[in-house]
């Protein structure tokens, strides 16, 4: 029975928050130098008071017209996200913290393969989030993870993807302060977890690119978003991570 209704909370909970995030994807899928968006394709304004100011909701603007990603699949996604980490983390604290960090990262995720742009809005505040989340997860009886180790993970995984984009132009700066993000999630779980958490989600990028390139879409100079791959290989990371504690 408890399992039950956790599944259907996480069910609740996913797919809640996946209809309030195609505006916000929509409205951040810019390049760096562009403001955030205020108005649909068609110049119409977000929100029905006419200030462009609404960030959460359908993609429609007042005139009915639909934006952005469907909201359908982003909902359905982050539900499906949310049940996988409840019936494989189960009861320990540290479901909450994953469950509160899943719909920003389903977001970022949706902004950075449309857009290949990681704002700076979402990663740091998320970035301190998990941090200050963790802490107190591991305060809490039943916890099965490490604090200290989820700090390392985030600055020791943060500063070797600064040195990969001093060295590398397939890394944004974005993907710098992501990992800082990561880094934490998968430290928790400990520094095996973070190598196969972070080595994923090079290999879902990797896989991704060939089948581009087969497909004839991509050549060896085209870039790729590697957030979602990386936030991908992270979602495996904290799942083998959970079943195996």
């Amino acid at each position: 029975m408890e399992t039950l209704l956790m599944i259907t909370a996480a069910v609740l909970w996913g797919c809640g928050t996946g209809l309030l995030i195609p505006r916000p994807a929509y409205r951040f899928s810019v390049p760096a130098e562009e403001l955030w968006r205020t108005t649909c394709p068609a110049g119409h304004p977000l929100t029905d008071t006419g200030t462009g100011s609404g960030w959460f909701g359908y993609a429609r603007c007042v005139a009915g017209d639909v934006y952005g990603p469907s909201t359908g699949a982003v909902a359905s996604i982050t539900t499906a996200v949310c049940v996988a980490l409840v019936v494989v983390t189960g009861v320990r604290p540290e479901v909450v913290v994953w469950l509160l960090l899943a719909p920003p990262a389903v977001l970022l995720a949706t902004v950075d393969f449309r857009a290949h742009r990681l704002p700076d809005a979402l990663t740091l505040p998320l970035a301190a989030a998990a941090i200050v989340l963790l802490g107190i997860a591991a305060m809490m009886p039943r916890a099965s993870g490490s604090w200290p180790s989820a700090v390392l993970g985030s600055l020791i995984l943060g500063a070797c993807y600064f040195v990969l984009f001093l060295i590398s132009k397939g890394f944004g700066f974005g993907d710098v302060k992501l990992a800082l993000v990561l880094g934490a999630v998968l430290g928790w779980h400990g520094w095996p977890i973070v190598l196969i958490g972070t080595f994923a989600g090079y290999l879902f990028g990797a896989l991704y690119g060939i089948g581009l390139m087969l497909a004839g879409r991509a050549d060896h100079t085209s870039r790729i978003p590697f957030g979602p791959f990386l936030l991908v290989g992270t979602l495996a990371g904290v799942l083998l991570g959970s079943h195996a504690s």
